[in-house]
């Protein structure tokens, strides 16, 4: 399997160099594709055998899968291929397909390089890759398309930043940027120090997996691309970042509860404020990217659990919320991936990314609402879909406080169970919102049905097809993962399967088996189904004018964005600000209004409060300091000579 997946590595590459001489795109997509495949294939067959993927040789270190790595690029991947196959329906397709294949490098260099040097080359990488597709692409919603992508790349520098300090702190601990020397060379330092290195290690890698404040640029950034570019973003980037930071903060630091206690605090108000924000958007893109940073908090949430346990000696939990956050992610990657090429769909079919009543259900192939609605149904939280499990399997996990010892320990993880619960059904409204908006209703007149494209209704229908496959499978899919438990932990997954059913460690405390309920909920959906229309012929349908909130209104519509989410809206205005802007356009007396401009929006938590000040405060710097580049070469030298005086100074001290 390593020669496959060096084939597969040296396929992407050839693509991407293709990218750049040929003017057509279709040998590099058919070798991007082929490249997608061949780390597909040899991630599923390392993880059949239980065994690690090596490449020597690559960027002067080692190249090393282990087990969790290969999960999560194999899943990553998976989503990541029919990706590569679609493209983008509006970009300079060969630019990017290059950001597409160096998002792809740069995350499978994260989770498998060795070197220090090597690691954040490819972190940069991933960045770089991911900027390159979104400004290649010509989709955005706001006159000025690049700006998103650039505030994107500043934000995430600030957490190339932060591990820059951490990354030097570890050189100087250990005595180089091996990182297999990361976690000896940390060994004798303090609880302060170990907190305050995971802090960065947690802002670093935070940036990618939109922990606050970071999540306020997945909203603009995604909404300025297409969905096949943020399926990469969603699945195999996310995953990428999440396991750099387990394994920075598992591996290599010391146990310490007072960091668990600070990323359970900081994933669970990243999740709930993200979903909160989700279900206000009206475009595609805006709320599934909202909605990736809500699911990357709930997997980080369970890492904070996995934190809290190991502090407290409890290996066997600690492994338990670990092993949920890559089962979490698994599933998060492939119905992700579905609903944002559904979205490409949905564009491609009617012109706009935008969520509105317009019968792409009732025009398209039933490979795509199938597809859809499984995909939906599990970043839903629904049964018995992949994210109803791995939710569940956090719940469990989360409840299991009270064998903590301490207080702070027990008290944070209740409060991380209560902020999961309510992002859970927010989550449960924003994709009601999403499919019922996306693809349901009637078309905007009965001339416009035009259908999803087979190729995406097929990429679709697999994805969600494999999602439920995920979930039914999951007591088989537990057991390829025991080595991998065994590696990290030293504890065998086994425990969490007992037959058919899924437990936390032991039945005795809960279980569950969505490969029963595959089989009983069919059966058990008949009551509500034959409920629902004995009500409707009895009271028959009560029909209401529909409020459109100032859009542009659309005749056949049932129900708009707008109006579903505006009751939360209210409920939360302290956290969403909404404001109100309306002008009048008269004639001669007030009395006689000609034109009424109605306008309605949330204002973002951190970037008035945060960004905005920040961005002035540099520009301030800038101004003062615009005199060093004046050209003066007397100037120059009087810099340098200072820093050699200082540097001299600094050597003598």
């Amino acid at each position: 399997m390593s020669e496959l997946l060096a084939l597969a590595i040296l396929a992407l590459l050839l693509a991407a160099l293709l990218a750049l001489l040929l003017p057509s795109h279709q040998p590099t997509r058919m070798l991007a594709v082929l490249g997608g495949g061949g780390v597909v294939t040899a991630c599923a067959g390392t993880l059949l055998r239980g065994d690690n993927l090596r490449i020597a040789g690559i960027a002067a270190s080692h190249f090393t899968l282990d087990g969790a790595g290969v999960w999560l690029s194999l899943f990553g991947a998976i989503a990541a291929t029919p990706a590569l196959a679609l493209g983008s329906p509006d970009a300079r397709r060969r630019v990017w397909y290059v950001g597409a294949i160096a998002v792809i490098l740069g995350a499978l260099g994260v989770m498998g390089v060795q070197g220090g040097v090597a690691f954040l080359i490819a972190w940069e990488l991933m960045s770089l890759g991911s900027a390159v597709m979104l400004l290649a692409e010509r989709l955005g919603i706001e006159a000025d398309e690049g700006r998103a992508a650039l505030t994107m790349l500043a934000l995430l520098e600030v957490g190339t930043v932060a591990l820059l300090a951490a990354w030097l702190i570890f050189a100087l601990l250990s005595g180089g940027m091996a990182m297999g020397g990361f976690a000896a060379g940390v060994a004798g330092i303090g609880g302060a120090a170990t907190v305050g290195l995971g802090l960065l290690l947690l802002i670093g890698f935070g940036a990618k997996l939109g922990l606050l404040p970071f999540y306020e640029w997945f909203a603009g950034a995604y909404a300025s691309g297409s969905g096949a570019s943020a399926s990469l973003m969603s699945g195999i980037v996310l995953n990428a970042a999440w396991f750099a930071l387990a394994r920075g903060l598992l591996v290599w630091l010391q146990p310490s509860e007072l960091l668990g206690i600070v990323t359970v605090a900081v994933a669970a108000l990243s999740a709930i404020l993200a979903v909160l924000y989700a279900l206000q958007a009206d475009d595609w893109r805006q709320l599934l990217g909202l909605s990736s940073a809500e699911n990357a908090g709930i997997a980080t949430l369970a890492l904070g659990a996995a934190l809290v346990f190991r502090s407290a000696g409890l290996t066997d939990l600690s492994m338990l919320a670990w092993m949920v956050g890559l089962l979490h992610l698994a599933g998060h990657s492939l119905a992700k991936g579905a609903m944002l090429l559904g979205a490409d769909g949905a564009f491609r079919a009617r012109g706009s990314y935008r969520l509105q009543q317009s019968g792409l259900l009732r025009a398209s192939n039933w490979i795509y609402g199938v597809g859809l609605v499984f995909a939906g149904m599990s970043l839903a939280g629904m049964p018995p879909q992949a994210g109803f499990v791995s939710e569940w399997f956090t719940f469990q996990t989360l409840f299991q406080n009270f064998q903590v010892p301490d207080l702070a320990g027990r008290l944070t993880l209740s409060l991380g169970g209560v902020g999961l619960a309510l992002t859970v059904a927010l989550a449960y409204a924003t994709f009601v919102k999403a499919i019922g908006l996306g693809v349901q209703g009637m078309p905007r007149d009965a001339t416009d049905r035009t259908p999803v494209p087979l190729s995406h209704s097929l990429a679709v229908g697999v994805l969600g097809a494999l999602v439920l496959a995920l979930a039914v499978g999951m007591p088989w899919w537990l057991r390829g993962l025991d080595p991998v438990a065994h590696q990290w932990f030293a504890q065998s997954v086994m425990q969490l399967r007992s037959g058919l059913l899924l437990v936390p460690l032991t039945a005795h405390f809960s279980f569950i088996s969505p490969t029963l309920l595959v089989i009983v909920m069919p059966l058990l959906a008949l009551l509500p189904i034959a409920l629902a229309l004995w009500a409707k012929r009895r009271h028959g349908v009560r029909r209401a004018p529909t409020w459109f909130g100032g859009n542009a209104p659309a005749p056949r519509a049932a129900t708009t964005a707008l109006s579903f989410a505006h009751a939360v809206q209210v409920f939360y205005s302290f956290i969403y600000r909404p404001r109100l802007d309306m002008e009048h356009e008269q004639v001669e007396r007030e009395y006689f209004v000609r034109r009424l401009s109605f306008e309605q929006r949330i204002a973002p938590l951190f970037d008035t409060r945060l960004f905005r000040p920040l961005t002035r405060a540099v520009w301030w710097l800038s101004d003062r300091i615009a005199g060093l580049q004046s050209g003066d070469m007397n100037l120059y030298l009087a810099l340098i000579g200072l820093l050699l005086i200082i540097v001299l100074g600094v050597g003598v001290l």
